[in-house]
């Protein structure tokens, strides 16, 4: 991870996450990697590297692992589920994701604007 992306995680900010929150927050986070209908390699690394920061179960692993294989439906990826105190990570980790090829879209720019606007 690069940037300003990174910068937001150093500390406490991903250990404020309750359980639920830390699993909501990685499914939100795969299906931003699924923006673009890919998963690169890139976006997997940043994912596997989430999963171990948040200190995930293996479960939880397994479950986040199949996001990768086949995104989370719509529904269960709804922004007013989002806690307010955690909108910023929520949002930082959506842009680390889309930014981790090297390049963001059109349309993965497009869904990252709409997601920040309806967390605000």
């Amino acid at each position: 991870m690069t940037g300003r992306s990174e910068r937001r995680y150093d500390g406490a900010m991903l250990k404020d996450l309750n359980h639920e929150d830390r699993l909501r927050l990685m499914k939100f986070v795969c299906s931003f990697a699924w923006a673009d209908l890919e998963v690169r390699p890139e976006e997997r690394a940043y994912v596997a590297d989430l999963v171990e920061r948040l200190q995930l179960s293996t479960e939880e692993a397994r479950q986040v692992r199949a996001w990768l294989e086949s995104p989370p439906r719509a529904d269960e990826v709804d922004p007013n589920e989002v806690p307010p105190q955690h909108r910023q990570v929520f949002v930082d980790a959506a842009r680390a994701v889309l930014e981790q090829d090297g390049e963001v879209n059109e349309e993965e720019a497009f869904t990252l604007a709409l997601f920040e606007r309806l967390v605000r």
